[in-house]
């Protein structure tokens, strides 16, 4: 294809999708007890489930200035006459940064990068509509216009099991998880039911795309999904995905997300 499309491990792409839709995916970092690994790579779910249960230290990083460089030179050298990357949300990783720090470095007319204003399945629908964008032959600006669009029509919503990962990782103060902790954010039935209807009220009744993400929890993330399909028949499907170590650092194992994807108006 004349542009190739790049993301990040934080998209949680479903196994094959990557390879399938040509989206080259740059690899976030994991440190377990202060070992590197790479997320998705070197590190997957399960691992990570274990650490977090074994209460060692956990931390993450963004890839390197130079990984993305490797990365967008592979695609040129490919035959790619342009790049478009696409990111988790600036206020949540310094990916974005060091994507633009590459592209300053390989050439700005030749990549553009994206900050998608969100992640998971919210930035992997945003790579995938800009890759099928890209294989219909839109130019580097309409495949940026594709990642953009999609981005903005996305809505993620989530419940974890307790705040503690999130206070862990700096996500929240200590005081709103001591907090969420004596009010006591579940019961998780209760959370559930409420995750349903805010996904169903964020589709509107408009034909939607739909996700559901978890950590260790394959029949919960099931039963959700099967239900979101029941009350949103004009969606076109549900993917079901466990969030990779990197997100799952900060939301810790029985965490589940729906994310929500407005089909894009037609032009």
């Amino acid at each position: 294809m004349p542009v190739a499309v790049v993301t990040d491990s934080t998209a949680h792409l479903p196994e094959g999708f990557a390879a399938r839709h040509h989206v080259r995916v740059v690899p976030l970092h994991v440190l377990i007890d202060g070992v590197t690994a790479l997320d998705g790579v070197e590190v997957g779910p399960a691992a990570l489930a274990e650490a977090l249960g074994q209460r060692r230290i956990v931390t993450t990083s963004r890839p390197t200035p130079a990984e993305f460089v490797a990365e967008f030179r592979a695609a040129l050298d490919a035959g790619a006459e342009a790049v478009v990357s696409i990111h988790l949300s600036r206020e949540l990783s310094g990916t974005w940064e060091a994507a633009v720090l590459a592209a300053q470095e390989v050439g700005q007319d030749r990549v553009r990068v994206v900050d998608s204003r969100t992640t998971a399945m919210g930035l992997g629908f945003a790579a995938l509509h800009a890759a099928v964008a890209a294989a219909g032959g839109a130019s580097a600006e309409g495949v940026e216009a594709a990642a953009v669009e999609t981005a903005k029509r996305s809505e993620t919503l989530f419940v974890v099991e307790t705040l503690e990962h999130l206070r862990r990782g700096g996500r929240i103060g200590p005081g709103a998880a001591l907090l969420g902790t004596a009010l006591a954010v579940k019961p998780v039935l209760h959370m559930l039911a409420r995750l349903v209807e805010l996904a169903v009220l964020a589709g509107a009744d408009e034909p939607v795309e739909l996700a559901v993400h978890h950590l260790a929890s394959p029949e919960r993330a099931v039963e959700l999904a099967n239900r979101l399909e029941e009350l949103m028949p004009s969606a076109a499907g549900c993917v079901v995905s466990e969030i990779g170590a990197v997100i799952g650092a900060h939301t810790g194992p029985g965490v589940l997300a729906v994310v929500v994807q407005r089909q894009c108006s037609p032009a």
